[in-house]
């Protein structure tokens, strides 16, 4: 499969890296604001690189894979959907419910998939932990604890024209750092009835939240707390905590690091991959294993006609969450997403 990379960021060069570990696929063209940024990625992959959004859709090739600033993902590939292209695109699948519901549409419109980033949902221990919960082998859901405490210098949002606007980013330290556990706790725990929220600026200089504290309320019952931050020096991994009526399980950065319940399930365990959160103090993603695995799912599932790992329609409930949280935060009150 070839794809199309748009943007020329940190984080397309992680995409471009996944896409050309997957045996048969291979960048054929980059596009991104700043023509020098885009063919110094495309250089690197022998690919033709762009300005020109227009240009680029009219290069050979079968599917896009999109890193841009959040606020522009479906905008973009809406477009892309109109040409026959599959879309792949990085978390979250845009910073508006209404956005996403727009990319949605014109995908299922043009007959192309749409599958989004959320790499959580590859790793084994955690794909574990999900499978037990939904099959109720570790008991009722009751409690859960999510904690992004990673730092970003004052550099991260100055040197960009998009970050820590809501315009682009579409907040802070939840819906571009926290986003990803977000997801991994409602992909756990199933829908969330209601919210209640605080955030605040602290220490940098941004239209948005460097730190934000959720409550969070499932339709199962089970309650979780979550905090989000880049002010926490130097940065620690993730950590998040569920308890269940068989006992707790510990995750740990992208892994499950203990899981203390009536049974054994060694499953759970298995995961070697290192307990230390890529991101906690750098945006750069060093090991791109997670990425790798979801464009080659995102393949299979072009090729099956499938539904990918992430698609839009689960991507949505995220960011519904989120502004939910949002509201909560303007408002004071409990809120539905």
């Amino acid at each position: 499969m070839r794809f199309g990379v748009i943007g020329a960021g940190n984080i397309s060069q992680t995409h471009a890296r996944a896409v050309t570990a997957v045996p048969g696929c291979t960048v054929a063209a980059v596009q991104g604001r700043d023509l020098r940024r885009a063919r110094a990625l495309a250089d690197q992959y022998e690919a033709a690189a762009f300005d020109s959004l227009d240009a680029f859709l009219a290069h050979p090739m079968d599917a896009v894979i999109i890193g841009s600033p959040s606020g522009l993902h479906a905008e973009q590939g809406c477009v892309a959907a109109a040409r026959g292209l599959h879309v792949l695109v990085e978390k979250p699948i845009d910073v508006t419910t209404e956005a996403a519901d727009r990319l949605i549409a014109a995908c299922a419109r043009a007959g192309v998939r749409l599958g989004v980033l959320f790499q959580d949902r590859t790793r084994p221990s955690f794909k574990a932990f999900h499978d037990l919960l939904a099959a109720g082998r570790i008991g009722q859901p009751l409690l859960a604890s999510a904690r992004v405490k990673w730092y970003r210098p004052e550099s991260y949002y100055s040197g960009s024209s998009w970050r820590g606007t809501w315009a682009l980013d579409g907040g802070g330290a939840l819906m571009n750092q926290g986003i990803h556990t977000l997801d991994l706790l409602i992909w756990l725990l199933g829908p969330v009835r209601r919210v209640m929220a605080q955030a605040a600026t602290l220490v940098h200089r941004i239209e948005v939240e460097d730190t934000a504290l959720a409550l969070l309320e499932f339709e199962n019952g089970a309650r979780a707390s979550f905090e989000a931050t880049t002010v926490a020096k130097p940065g620690y991994p993730r950590q998040v905590e569920l308890t269940t009526t068989s006992g707790t399980v510990r995750i740990e950065g992208e892994r499950v690091v203990a899981a203390d319940l009536d049974a054994a399930h060694p499953e759970l365990l298995a995961d070697e991959s290192p307990s230390t959160s890529q991101g906690s103090a750098s945006p750069v993603v060093g090991n791109v294993e997670g990425h790798r695995a979801l464009v080659e799912d995102f393949v299979r599932c072009v090729q099956a006609g499938s539904d990918p790992l992430c698609g839009g329609g689960e991507a949505r409930v995220s960011v519904a969450v989120a502004q939910a949280i949002y509201a909560s935060v303007r408002t004071g009150c409990w809120v539905t997403p």
